[in-house]
């Protein structure tokens, strides 16, 4: 019965999604609501519509809906990913200031908790807890939204990453979990067909902070402690690309004396494209990174390689991420 779920749970977010597209980029053409060629930053050859967004969000919404139960904690997850979405829809159409972004992710960060997705852990009491969740929920959500600056390339993390915690789903039994993963999976992909490269459609900010809310989220549905005491860290490992290109960000940001908000062309995927690489090669190098970061992160979770050894090879991982980022 799980097999005909999963795979009607797939086929269903994802023909959504691949039917909602194309309708968006008619709509989005209609209104002007387009991303256009600055020569700067945005440097596409014309106007690409946003609002690919939505589709991913009703994709996911509707197959997601059919196989999950609407109890409380599945209705707030879905304010807090609305939330999310409305916030960036507004930045897509208004262009909201920094502090009003973060003031709507931090409604939906609350709600999230509010709902059960946070840190339970038994090394910390519980306002511990929450004030952790509550700081990898920013930290996440921000991380995909910035790393939004290239076709394709937050689809593809968002798959790569949410792939690896469909294993540990399968691994443990969690049904609901891997459900909701796959109705997430098949939207992305479906998106993925008109946003890989030469991208017809982008996500925008709607889809960039929903994709991060909702791969933030996931981690906390997942018993880790049961397993293994410090299976917390396993999320860290597999989210590397968003947390790393966060972490360059903010680091070469600041040494230029611009706040770490405030755009400019210092991305990993635009450095690579300045040194030759083309944009399929970046996204398979972002597949083959999360690839390898979650073998390591299963070696630590069956207890086939101690914390030493993690911290070894993140520090490895660090350096060739640096070293290839001419930091």
């Amino acid at each position: 019965m799980l097999v005909v779920n999963t795979a009607i749970t797939f086929a269903l977010s994802f023909l959504v999604s691949v039917y909602l597209v194309p309708l968006l980029i008619k709509v989005a053409y209609k209104f002007s609501i387009v991303d256009a060629p600055d020569g700067k930053l945005k440097v596409h050859s014309q106007c690409i519509p946003y609002l690919g967004g939505l589709a991913v969000f009703f994709g996911f919404l509707i197959a997601s809906s059919l196989v999950l139960p609407f109890e409380n904690r599945f209705f707030l997850f879905i304010v807090a990913s609305i939330i999310l979405l409305f916030v960036g829809l507004l930045d897509d159409l208004i262009v909201l200031t920094p502090g009003q972004k973060f003031f709507g992710q931090i409604l939906a960060a609350l709600c999230y908790i509010k709902a059960g997705f946070y840190l339970k852990g038994l090394f910390f009491n519980n306002a511990w807890n929450i004030g952790i969740s509550f700081f990898w929920f920013l930290l996440f959500i921000n991380a995909f939204n910035l790393i939004d600056v290239m076709d394709g390339l937050a689809c593809v993390t968002a798959l790569s990453i949410a792939s690896s915690y469909l294993i540990f789903a399968f691994m443990l039994g969690d049904s609901s979990l891997l459900l909701l993963l796959v109705a997430f999976i098949g939207a992305v992909a479906g998106f993925l067909f008109f946003n890989r490269p030469p991208a017809k459609i982008y996500l925008g900010d709607s889809g960039s902070l929903f994709l991060g809310g909702l791969l933030a989220c996931v981690p906390f549905g997942i018993s880790w402690s049961e397993y293994n005491v410090l299976g917390y860290i396993v999320p860290v490992v597999v989210s590397a690309v968003p947390l790393l290109e966060l972490g360059t960000l903010i680091l070469v940001r600041t040494y230029k004396l611009v706040p770490f908000y405030v755009g400019s062309p210092d991305h990993f995927s635009i450095f690579l494209q300045q040194k030759g690489w083309t944009k399929k090669q970046v996204l398979i190098f972002v597949v083959f990174f999360t690839m390898v970061c979650t073998w390591v992160s299963l070696l630590f979770f069956w207890g086939q390689v101690t914390v030493n050894f993690l911290i070894s090879c993140g520090i490895f991982l660090l350096f060739l991420w640096y070293l290839n980022l001419g930091i």
